[in-house]
């Protein structure tokens, strides 16, 4: 008897580099049209790190901190923050690990974009008259983990569809079980 991987209701958090997520996943936990996701992965912007696309027919499988990165996007190209500085912003958190990214708090005057981690920093941007908008990015982490919980995912291992609990999806998980 073959043990069965475990399901999203198990240990495997949505977080977990051990699952990933489809492009229209991706817009729906990240707030974007599937239109702007394409461009981006296009372009370099935000690219997907389990699966890129290889050529028609393929999809792209985006992970956990590629959603993060893409709804942070969102949030700083509403705020209108130059596409030039949103491009740094973006290589500077890929730049820093994973576990890391819930303590940084992104302060833009929507010129440039400046990474504080700690209280004080943010004072002290806001005290000489630079900041304008913070985003805390432990606060869209836990929005982005939230959302996935409820949308389907994709262990990269095994290439399972894991169900998340979306109340109003009961046919799709009626059909995982029976197969």
């Amino acid at each position: 008897m073959v043990p069965l991987p475990a399901g999203p209701q198990d240990d495997v958090l949505p977080s977990s580099e051990l699952v990933g997520y489809r492009g229209p996943t991706a817009c729906a936990a990240a707030g974007i049209t599937y239109r702007q996701l394409d461009y981006w992965a296009r372009t370099g912007l935000v690219e997907p790190s389990v699966r890129a696309a290889q050529g028609s027919g393929t999809q792209r499988l985006y992970a956990f901190r590629d959603i993060l990165v893409l709804k942070v996007v969102k949030r700083l190209l509403d705020a209108g923050v130059s596409l030039q500085s949103i491009r740094t912003a973006v290589d500077h958190l890929g730049q820093r690990p994973q576990e890391a990214l819930p303590d940084i708090t992104l302060m833009s005057d929507g010129a440039t974009v400046y990474e504080c981690v700690s209280g004080h920093e943010v004072v002290e941007l806001l005290q000489g008259g630079q900041g304008i908008f913070g985003i805390a990015v432990g606060a869209v982490w836990r929005e982005v983990e939230a959302t996935l919980t409820r949308l389907h995912g994709e262990r990269t291992d095994t290439g399972e569809n894991l169900l998340g609990f979306d109340p109003s999806d009961e046919l799709a998980r009626r059909r995982n079980r029976a197969v």
